[in-house]
């Protein structure tokens, strides 16, 4: 068997001679100088992927069981010490807020409540005059207080119109209660459990005194009904 000066074998060399290439392409891929700049600036810089945060939308609605409250107030104008009084009902409520920002808020309350009208003073001898149903839609302008985390303070104020519908007389021969406007301040909170779902209580006060025509005993009268409610509601919240 015939050897080479370095004293190998012949098949020993010739396995060096193959084995040659094959440790130099390892020792370049073990290599961070054979990587190219950017597999290296992979390697060594790990890329932070920032969480993605869902922006709220500006759109909310609210459904509440609502007290209305009225002041026991009023007259007939042709009768000296007369007084009116109004039943107090509680109803479902549905408002609608839209968001210009997180503090700036527009909302729009709907609902109907029921009132029996009743004669007070120098003609409680009447009792019930008549009953009316009022579709008072109100609109809001809020500010939301937004530095108190769950907690969601907000204020507001704005215009109401109520419609007078379905009404009936009873001591009276005929009621007719005017359409009209009236202002409104608003307070409350929402307590957000998360993005979209909140509890609300929610207090506002109208300043509402329609006119009326009515016909008693035949003889036509007319005046004022100072409702002026207070709406006092509790429910939940949900933001799209």
């Amino acid at each position: 068997m015939s050897t080479d000066r370095a004293g190998l074998s012949n098949n020993q060399a010739a396995s060096v001679k193959l084995l040659a290439p094959v440790a130099a392409l390892l020792a370049l891929a073990a290599s961070p100088v054979a990587l190219s700049p950017a597999m290296a600036a992979d390697v060594a810089t790990p890329v932070y992927k920032a969480p993605v945060v869902e922006v709220p939308s500006p759109w909310q609605i609210r459904v509440r069981a609502l007290g209305v409250i009225t002041d026991d107030e009023g007259y007939v104008s042709q009768i000296p010490g007369s007084g009116l009084s109004y039943s107090d009902s509680i109803v479902p409520e549905l408002d609608i807020t839209y968001y210009f920002t997180e503090n700036f808020a527009a909302e729009l309350i709907l609902g109907v409540t029921p009132h029996d009208i009743d004669g007070s003073g120098t003609i409680s001898s009447l009792n019930k005059i008549g009953d009316v149903w009022a579709l008072p839609p109100t609109l809001t302008l809020q500010y939301h207080f937004t530095n108190f985390g769950a907690f969601k303070p907000y204020i507001g104020a704005g215009i109401n119109y109520t419609f007078f519908f379905d009404q009936n007389a009873s001591a009276a021969d005929s009621l007719d209660v005017k359409d009209t406007f009236g202002w409104a301040l608003q307070a409350g909170f929402d307590y957000m459990f998360d993005q979209h779902w909140g509890i609300n209580v929610d207090v506002k006060k109208l300043f509402l005194e329609p006119d009326f025509d009515a016909v008693v005993g035949g003889t036509p009268v007319s005046g004022t009904a100072k409702l002026s409610p207070w709406l006092v509601g509790v429910g939940v919240t949900y933001r799209f």
